[in-house]
């Protein structure tokens, strides 16, 4: 190969192990500067002092989470799946509800324990409640919209694991979903091995050197993810506070407007962008007038059934399936949204 061909070839290299959020992040500030400089230049400080803001719980979170995988403390979700159906459905949605896994995890995972032959019910309950909430997102949560926000949401995505699970078992009783999977889905990828795994939780995991280098692994790769979304959040948080017509928000979505939540809940699947971008979206949202049970439709409805989820979703089982998990997410959210305008709000 000639030293231009190898030349393309490390250039091509390199492009492609840049971050595309970051690419995106950069090519955004840089046209932004050159059409709206003033304007860009406020969106910069405007996300530089909420990141300032929040960076007490950020590094919290991000300690949480790499401790979780230093310590192989997510190898417990081993012992969730086990027992009878009711009782592990409650277990599955109170672990997906709490625990840490990412999102590129629970799908492979899911796939992991279909295959291994849990029952959908409880695959069902972890599935719905394991986006939803994790204690990163519960501290930036509670650091952005509040503690009462926070615990509500965790509260939802526990009960949107339940009524998912519980539904779903009545269906199966009824003969419903005998095969989920399609045909040809495996049990690997990243997440699979915490439910085969039968390690040692290790939790002064600082005495050994793996666990320790595993610990700084884990720490940069969440400090990088969680800095990129949230980066992206509050530019775009600024540009919405510029540009979208506060009046426009507060009638459309506002705590007066019978179509919030509902409209909420149908917003939330296609635009949302991230867990945790959606949180300063959503607070940058409520200053402008929407209404708070809105908000919590949203971050349910899109958590649980954004475009990129449900592509995943839709490439792991079979359509009956599918849908059933669409409607479960949808109905969930409204209630949760109805639940928390009218009664904690």
């Amino acid at each position: 190969m000639s030293d231009i061909a190898l030349s393309i070839a490390g250039a091509a290299r390199r492009f492609g192990a840049v971050d595309r959020v970051w690419l995106g992040i950069g090519l955004l500030l840089l046209l932004g500067g050159l059409a709206v400089p003033q304007q860009t230049w406020e969106s910069v400080r405007f996300a530089a002092d909420a990141l300032l803001h929040i960076s007490p719980f950020l590094a919290l979170s991000i300690a949480l989470a790499a401790y979780a995988k230093a310590s192989g403390a997510d190898n417990l979700i081993a012992v969730v799946f086990q027992g009878r159906q009711a009782r592990m459905i409650v277990a599955a949605a109170l672990f997906g509800a709490l625990s840490p896994f990412c999102s590129c995890g629970v799908i492979p995972l899911i796939a992991a324990l279909l295959a291994m032959g849990v029952p959908l019910a409880p695959v069902m309950a972890f599935w719905l409640s394991s986006p939803l909430m994790d204690p990163q997102m519960f501290l930036l949560t509670a650091s952005t919209l509040g503690l009462t926000f926070a615990v509500a949401k965790t509260i939802a995505a526990f009960g949107v694991g339940m009524l998912g699970g519980f539904a779903t078992l009545t269906l199966m009783r009824a003969g419903g979903f005998a095969s989920p999977l399609r045909a040809g889905v495996g049990d690997g990828g990243c997440g699979a091995g915490s439910v085969r795994s039968d390690g040692e939780v290790v939790w002064r995991f600082w005495h050994q050197g793996d666990r320790r280098a595993k610990f700084g692994r884990e720490s940069l790769n969440t400090a990088l993810f969680l800095g990129k979304w949230l980066t992206v959040a509050f530019l775009l948080e600024s540009l919405m506070l510029a540009y979208v017509p506060a009046d426009a928000i507060a009638g459309l979505l506002g705590g007066d407007s019978v179509w919030a939540i509902p409209l909420a809940v149908i917003v939330g699947v296609p635009a949302y962008l991230n867990g945790f971008a959606a949180i300063p979206l959503m607070g940058g949202l409520i200053d402008l007038g929407m209404a708070p049970g809105a908000a919590m439709s949203f971050m349910i409805a899109g958590g649980v059934s954004s475009i990129p989820a449900a592509i995943a979703v839709f490439a792991l089982v079979r359509l009956p399936v599918f849908s059933w998990y669409l409607v479960m997410a949808l109905v969930g959210s409204f209630l949760a949204g109805t639940g928390y305008q009218f009664y904690i709000a």
